[in-house]
């Protein structure tokens, strides 16, 4: 992996959008637990094609199909290590063979690792009440960080980190590669931004505080997080750290846990024009979670 000295974001970086919503669109089948990890088996050329739509439209750092990928949610369907850990190099190799594409341009491969609560295949990263032990998520996250370590990402993405205690697993995880990078984002519920909190409750200022103390970090942020409450998240994010402030919110679709349904509709001229305040506000680096597509980078791009 790149170093972490030779990862800097003094320019604005246009993140992609959602990888899971947008293998959907091209018809891939993302129904099973593994979510998007399916297709990198299955479709790759699914996963290129919608690395490469992001980098037409403007996006100069992709996050790889990697985010569901873990010994223990494979374990959890009678797939072995082996395969766990062939599928997160594999999910950077696609990724690279997008950005070979575009040789004349300086893009940058993210690897993209969920939380303990993604391998559960219940949702339980939206409220961070997991079962499991401090260790339990230092090796979780130490497995997938060990894999990764000597592929061509150029650094990690921990994601939709409901916890405080989660980071500091991480943060513990990381100590025997203190020469790479990482991003933390957490992930705010409309319930919890309300009063910034992060999903279990502690608060965004303090979760990026702990980020920013791990000699790895080289950004804090949030991410699958309604737009409507991306400005006072900065705020705080800014309040705790000067490291950069990475945000990639969800399209402003609501998902319906009931029906199994996305509602109400997302305007991508809107999250363009979104993107262009949080750039306003301290974000450097700015994209899309859940439901965006290569229209709203388009936008991000255009704008800012």
């Amino acid at each position: 992996m790149t170093s972490r000295d030779q990862i800097e974001f003094a320019q604005f970086h246009v993140l992609d959008g959602g990888m899971a919503s947008e293998l959907e669109f091209l018809g891939a089948n993302i129904s099973g637990p593994l979510w998007s990890a399916h297709v990198l088996e299955d479709a790759p050329e699914k996963v290129i094609a919608v690395h490469r739509a992001y980098l037409e439209a403007g996006a100069d750092v992709l996050l790889t199909a990697s985010y569901q990928v873990s010994r223990m949610g494979y374990a959890e369907f009678g797939l072995d290590s082996r395969r766990a850990d062939a599928a997160l190099l594999r999910s950077v190799e696609l990724a690279s063979e997008a950005r070979a594409e575009f040789p004349s341009r300086r893009v940058l491969v993210v690897a993209s690792l969920g939380p303990y609560g993604a391998a559960l295949h219940n949702g339980a990263e939206y409220h961070g009440n997991y079962d499991c032990s401090f260790a339990d998520l230092v090796r979780f996250h130490g497995e997938r960080i060990e894999v990764l370590a000597d592929s061509n990402a150029d650094l990690l993405a921990f994601e939709t980190l409901p916890s405080i205690e989660e980071a500091r697993a991480i943060g513990e995880a990381l100590t025997n590669w203190p020469d790479l990078a990482a991003w933390f984002t957490f992930v705010c519920p409309d319930y919890r931004a309300v009063s910034l909190q992060v999903a279990h409750g502690e608060a965004l200022r303090d979760c990026a505080a702990l980020a920013t103390s791990f000699s790895q970090t080289v950004a804090v942020g949030v991410n699958c997080t309604q737009p409507k409450w991306i400005p006072s998240l900065i705020a705080e994010l800014r309040a705790a750290t000067t490291k950069p402030i990475v945000v990639y919110p969800n399209s402003g679709e609501d998902w319906d846990a009931e029906a199994r349904c996305w509602t109400g509709t997302s305007d991508p001229g809107e999250f363009g024009q979104h993107a262009q305040q949080w750039r306003a506000a301290g974000a450097q680096l700015v994209g899309g979670c859940c439901r965006t597509r290569p229209d709203h980078v388009r936008q991000i791009a255009a704008t800012v």
